[in-house]
């Protein structure tokens, strides 16, 4: 056995997890997303995806899939720089621009893959890179391949932020990098204190809407739209594994940005282009959130019984103001015995524990759809209600 071999043959962290049935990861779902799925031969209630505007099942969008599938095949053998760019490409970014109000965009294979690649590209030797402390992994591995400065703030405290600012000298590039919505715990950035901020001392701004498209502004366009600071942002990435119900992300920003990560985006020219059926079911997802405004409306009403719903009976969840509801546990043992509980009665639910978190702030993550009801509400609030109350979580 080699030195890889016996190094590894010791990690056996989820096997305990295994050994004590209630390990929680890679559970197999045998049917489309939407808010109840078909898991071990029965139905649960899906509040574990991120499909916020529940169109992975749209009829509309598998029949676009469909379709590009047939015209152009099941994938595109090379990367949008060399052979793999095809019209269906062009028109996505075209549209995704002007949707997000920006000059130009850039489609890439995955979301992970936009923050990593533009990251390590944008900012260099010399600049200075500042992120939240609870910015998403892949702001983490993008901003590691910089070779910019790193530095980080306290999550949304911007008195840290301005302490470090101050520091920076005023004529080097500064760029603030900050998720629109956090992921796990739901609440919104300070952005337009982050703008002012940037004002102030000269900097540029990237946001990550991979939960604000969809979600918040007009027509879904973000939080950047949602604060009325789209112009304010320097560049605005998205992704398609969520409110655009296929796989893929993206980077928008002025026409020389985007020309310049064009051709040097190394996780852009060295990654196989997406296919032409993930690229037809965005560009289809985009035109129904275009079209629909009352897909929207839903999501939102369904948020806000669920926010007040959870809330009355006692459960903390924290700042979140969005379709994201975290219910803290407190305890890494406890997240996962409510995760397999909630899945046995019919719930299906994701746990958060360290890295995504810190050790004193594990958690039971809820995320909805807009097709979600307030009576499928009701059923998680008082199946998880009854075994946060059975674990001693809640009074």
């Amino acid at each position: 056995m080699g030195q890889l071999q016996e190094r590894y043959k010791k990690y056996r962290e989820p096997q305990k997890f295994i050994e004590a049935g209630v390990y929680p990861y890679f559970r197999a779902i045998t049917s489309k997303q939407g808010t109840e799925v078909e898991m071990d031969g029965h139905k649960v209630l899906m509040f574990g995806s991120n499909a916020y505007t529940g169109l992975t099942g749209d009829p509309r969008v598998i029949e676009a899939a469909k379709h590009a599938l047939e015209k152009y095949g099941s994938g595109c053998a090379g990367s949008r720089f060399l052979n793999g760019t095809l019209d269906l490409h062009v028109q996505l970014e075209k549209e995704l621009a002007e949707f997000v109000r920006k000059d130009d965009t850039l489609c890439f294979s995955t979301g992970f893959s936009v923050n990593q690649g533009v990251l390590a590209m944008v900012v260099g030797r010399g600049d200075y890179i500042i992120c939240d402390d609870r910015d998403h992994a892949s702001i983490v591995d993008g901003r590691r391949l910089s070779f910019a400065k790193q530095l980080h703030y306290k999550h949304n405290d911007m008195e840290d932020l301005e302490s470090i600012l101050k520091t920076l000298p005023e004529d080097a590039v500064k760029l603030i990098v900050v998720d629109g919505v956090f992921s796990m715990e739901g609440d919104l950035a300070k952005l337009p204190e982050i703008v002012k901020l940037k004002h102030k001392y000269n900097c540029s701004v990237m946001v990550d809407e991979a939960h604000g498209i969809g979600v918040f502004g007009k027509q879904g366009r973000g939080v950047c739209d949602h604060f009325g600071l789209t112009d304010d942002v320097d560049l605005i990435m998205g992704t398609f594994s969520k409110s655009l119900a296929s796989i893929g992300g993206f980077i928008a920003s002025d026409a020389d940005t985007i020309n310049f990560l064009r051709h040097t985006c190394r996780s852009y020219i060295f990654s196989a282009s997406n296919t032409p059926a993930a690229t037809a079911a965005a560009l289809e997802a985009l035109h129904i959130l275009e079209n629909e405004p009352e897909r929207i409306d839903n999501l939102w009403t369904v948020t806000r019984y669920a926010l007040n719903r959870f809330r009355e009976e006692g459960f903390e969840i924290g700042e979140t103001e969005s379709p994201i509801i975290p219910l803290y546990v407190h305890d890494v043992d406890k997240t996962f015995l409510v995760t397999k509980l909630a899945f046995d009665a019919g719930v299906f639910i994701n746990p958060v524990i360290p890295p995504a978190c810190a050790p004193q702030d594990t958690l039971v993550r809820l995320a909805l759809m807009a097709t979600h009801t307030e009576e499928q509400v009701e059923r998680g609030v008082q199946i998880l209600k009854k075994i946060f109350k059975e674990l001693d979580i809640i009074k």
